[in-house]
């Protein structure tokens, strides 16, 4: 089934990046890949124009509450690495216990965290994100399309806080915008490729967990 958010030509791409974005980037961004080299190559390439050690990219189906971490990247292997083998349907509590989320399912701006020990309790659950995911700085930047959530690309540091730049906060804004029918793409290829009957026992037994 084709879906309304169509990927963007390649010289439209080509109009929508700028000198913010380096190089590498700019190459990934406007060359013909599948969503899955897309998404690999972006992960380090991200990481090293932020200076980063971790990078993921957290994909959802938003009709199932089916998602996954397929693809994230780390700088060294004393950071904790986010993956996820298979999609699992995000617990009903989710968007109580994180307000990140929460903000994301509005598909409200993205959020720019500093640091997480100073941030308000407005913007995120300080526990929740010790506990999970033990980041101290952070961008979680949602890959929305017709009031609907199909991602959350998360760069992060550890151990110390991270101002972010205007530059780099637009150069986000161009990669979300250019990235969000690739995501979208790679959901529905997903969706379509798991049978049927397996995912609705993959989904009853996870509702009977929560």
């Amino acid at each position: 089934m084709q879906h309304p958010y169509k990927r963007l030509p390649t010289p439209l791409k080509d109009r929508l990046m700028t000198d913010r974005l380096p190089s590498a980037i700019d190459h990934l961004l406007t060359a013909s890949l599948t969503p899955e080299a897309l998404f690999k190559a972006l992960m380090p390439a991200l990481g090293a124009f932020l200076g980063c050690d971790r990078c993921f990219l957290y994909l959802r189906d938003p009709k199932t509450r089916l998602g996954r971490v397929p693809f994230c990247w780390i700088r060294h292997a004393e950071i904790p690495l986010v993956y996820d083998q298979t999609w699992k349907l995000e617990p009903a509590s989710l968007a109580e216990e994180d307000p990140m989320f929460a903000a994301a399912l509005r598909t409200d701006p993205s959020i720019f965290v500093e640091d997480v020990e100073t941030a308000s309790p407005q913007v995120l659950n300080r526990g929740f994100e010790r506990q999970s995911f033990g980041h101290r700085a952070l961008i979680h930047a949602h890959l929305a399309f017709d009031h609907q959530l199909w991602g959350v690309l998360q760069p992060c540091l550890f151990g110390r806080p991270r101002q972010w730049t205007a530059a780099e906060r637009q150069a986000i804004a161009q990669i979300v915008q250019t990235i969000t029918p690739e995501a979208i793409a790679y959901v529905d290829a997903a969706m379509q490729a798991t049978d049927p009957g397996s995912q609705m026992d993959h989904l009853h037994e996870s509702q009977n967990l929560l």
